[in-house]
């Protein structure tokens, strides 16, 4: 294989870099970092670089751990590529947090750029019927895009509240015999279900193990009582 062009193409290297390498024809780019501002302005500057007769281009996402609703604006700059150049694309190999995002954002997370490169006008909804049944389920993209959001608001509160979350994880699974995921689960649906921040319902938690430490707030210990519940805790 040689290079696509210098290895680790970065506007801002401790977010997003690029490697790069092409083979008979083929381009495959790694991505590793984050996919928030300026992702796609990298990847237009990786995919600039590529030799004029690349005739495939494959993107390994493995290497991507985080992503907000900019990953989004990064599939349509490999989409409208691929589209302007005639060049079959792909973007494949997601797991964890970006995965869930493409879950939210109704894309194929297997190659959600067969999802995005001709993505098609949205269908007006039908008026409800008299028999109709209400949807809690987030069906237009406006409703998709806000849940969107919401979930990586919340992921990047996470994120930066890790060590009181993390502790409050120990405790919840100390105390109920559950997995790391499944503490993990209990503190956000106790967050949703008493409007308390994250942060605050894991501080809370991790508060009330302590020796004479003061209980959960009220709707915090309602909420945890239910969430705990429903795993049958």
């Amino acid at each position: 294989m040689t290079p696509a062009a210098p290895p680790r193409l970065a506007g801002t290297p401790a977010t997003l870099v690029i490697d790069g390498r092409v083979h008979a024809g083929r381009a495959l780019l790694v991505p590793r970092g984050e996919l928030v501002h300026g992702c796609a302005d990298i990847l237009a500057e990786a995919l600039a670089a590529l030799p004029a007769d690349v005739d495939r281009v494959d993107l390994d996402m493995g290497d991507v751990r985080f992503m907000d609703t900019a990953g989004l604006r990064f599939l349509d700059q490999l989409g409208g590529y691929s589209h302007r150049q005639a060049v079959p694309a792909t973007a494949t190999n997601w797991h964890g947090q970006p995965l869930r995002i493409l879950e939210l954002a109704g894309l194929d997370t297997t190659d959600p750029l067969q999802a995005t490169a001709h993505r098609p006008e949205p269908e007006p909804e039908p008026e409800p019927g008299p028999e109709s049944a209400p949807s809690t389920a987030p069906t237009g993209p406006a409703e998709r895009l806000h849940v969107l959001q919401e979930e990586v608001d919340q992921l990047r509160q996470a994120i930066a509240s890790r060590p009181v979350i993390d502790q409050a994880r120990g405790v919840l699974m100390a105390l109920h015999a559950c997995t790391s995921e499944e503490a993990w689960h209990i503190l956000r649906e106790a967050s949703q279900l008493s409007n308390t921040k994250l942060r605050t319902v894991a501080a809370a938690v991790t508060a009330s193990a302590e020796s004479d430490g003061p209980p959960p707030p009220a709707e915090v210990r309602t909420a945890l009582r239910t969430a705990l519940g429903r795993l049958g805790r």
